[in-house]
């Protein structure tokens, strides 16, 4: 038989791994996500059964149009969500130094003795646009945490991002387009848009509820008792909504960068 040279095997492989890659389909990268519904829910509201149903298969159809989210289940078919817990508590130490915790518990005297409660704050958000606050009390750890971000998946809302400091030519949304205030109480905070790679200059409970939003870049100025940091959550949580239901004109929104959730708005 004639002896096949080195050349001529090399060049034979080439033309089956040829043959195998154009046997190989395109992918079809504009395919839309699947949806995770999970498998032990039955839903019980009108907007819980059209989700199941394939009828509604985006966020901002619900939050749009004003429907009131009833079951946690929705938003986390919706969206890929992460919690977190915000330290809003603080264990007994010397001096008033105790370590931050994120149970904040109280007393209530009577009769048969000390009755606690315990208080958590917990915020979810898909690091996109939208971003959810809850608080959960109970008797117990366990519930209060359970309670606390199911009340946050119910509170879901969108922001809005974009690049409005002039320190920063940037077209990259990784700021607020405009400064936004809060209040709650005696605290007030003032969120003001910040140069890219400047990272989120506020307090460290706030920058969990900033990160989990999509923000990465940020100034922030507070004012009160912002030890209470339940109040200033809330002050934070009222300066985000802020961002939606300011009014712009269309001229400015490409000056900012503007973006509302995770669609860029261009006019």
């Amino acid at each position: 038989m004639p002896k096949i040279s080195k050349k001529q095997k090399v060049k034979e492989k080439k033309e089956e791994v040829q043959e195998e890659v154009d046997v190989i389909e395109p992918l079809d990268e504009e395919a839309p996500l699947e949806m995770t519904i999970p498998e032990d829910w039955t839903p019980k509201t009108e907007l819980g059964k059209r989700i199941v149903a394939g009828e509604v298969t985006d966020i901002n159809y619900v939050l749009d149009n004003g429907y009131k989210i009833l079951e946690p289940q929705i938003t986390d078919s919706l969206l890929n969500l992460e919690s977190d817990l915000l330290l809003v508590g603080q264990a007994k130490g010397k001096f008033g130094g105790g370590q931050r915790r994120v149970f904040r518990q109280t007393q209530k005297k009577t009769r048969e003795g000390n009755k606690p409660k315990f208080t958590t704050v917990a915020v979810v958000g898909n690091k996109d646009g939208y971003v959810g606050i809850g608080l959960g009390k109970s008797k117990e750890t366990v519930p209060a945490r359970e309670k606390a971000v199911r009340n946050a998946k119910l509170n879901i809302f969108k922001i809005a991002r974009g690049s409005g400091s002039w320190e920063s030519d940037s077209k990259d949304p990784t700021s607020i387009p405009y400064a936004v205030t809060g209040k709650c109480g005696s605290v007030e905070i003032t969120l003001m848009p910040a140069p890219k790679g400047k990272g989120l200059c506020v307090e460290k409970e706030c920058q969990k509820i900033l990160a989990l939003a999509g923000i990465k870049d940020v100034w922030s100025k507070t004012q009160g008792q912002t030890k209470n940091k339940i109040n200033l959550i809330t002050a934070c949580e009222r300066a985000l909504r802020k961002l939606v239901s300011t009014k712009m004109r269309a001229k400015d929104t490409q000056t900012v960068s503007y973006q509302e959730g995770a669609e860029k708005i261009v006019q």
